[in-house]
């Protein structure tokens, strides 16, 4: 498993170096959903301490004895969150990437004061307005960005995955535009296709699955 770790780190720095960037400033999460334990454990054992999750439910059945083993990961929640979970993710992550909706404000508020864990989240913006994703459409941005700092959510910046088969390059500017716009320095952007052109947009946070574990799993 440290090879792909390697190659993944690697092509970071490069495309950093491109963007006149430090690789240092980039955080790489390793997408782990649909892998269990077993193909986990590799990766940590190289150093990798970020990793990702779409589902609160699949994370509490194997991050507890890894984190017992590992103490120092970060956990990052990449996929949709029901507000009804919020309370259960906040415990089990660090940071959340898909605040989306006045709702999830309103239960992540109630829910982080009490936690030990959560320190930021991510805006989710649906930067394709594709009517299948999840996100914030751009038009509602702002006003749930007032929103989510009236209930003092902290927030890390803004997350998007652009619509599939188009060159991600437009999605990546003009979320760095919108983050820009709005005081946020955090950008989740970037996957095992195209996290060098979402390092060379300004990525802060890249999310790569496929070229760490190899072909995803169904679950």
């Amino acid at each position: 498993m440290e090879q792909p770790l390697a190659q993944v780190t690697s092509r970071i720095a490069a495309a950093a170096a491109i963007a006149r960037r430090k690789a240092s400033d980039i955080k790489l999460i390793a997408v782990s959903k649909t892998h269990d334990a077993a193909a986990i454990r590799p990766l940590l054992e190289a150093g990798q301490r970020a990793f990702g999750e779409n589902r609160v439910q699949e994370a509490a059945t194997k991050w507890p004895e890894l984190r017992g083993a590992f103490p120092d990961v970060e956990l990052h929640l990449i996929g949709q969150l029901q507000s009804n979970k919020a309370a259960e993710a906040v415990e089990m992550f660090d940071v959340i990437h898909s605040l989306d909706r006045p709702s999830l404000v309103a239960a992540l508020a109630k829910a982080i004061p009490g936690a030990n864990r959560c320190k930021a989240c991510f805006v989710q913006v649906n930067i394709g307005g594709e009517a299948q994703k999840g996100g914030c459409a751009v038009a509602d941005l702002a006003d749930l960005l007032v929103q989510a700092r009236g209930a003092r959510i902290p927030l890390a910046g803004l997350m998007c995955v652009p619509p599939e088969g188009i060159e991600p390059a437009p999605f990546f500017a003009l979320l760095a535009k919108l983050a820009a716009d709005h005081g946020l320095s955090g950008l989740s952007m970037g996957m095992s296709g195209d996290f060098e052109t979402a390092v060379m947009l300004g990525a802060t946070h890249v999310r790569v699955g496929s070229a760490m574990f190899g072909a995803r799993h169904t679950l």
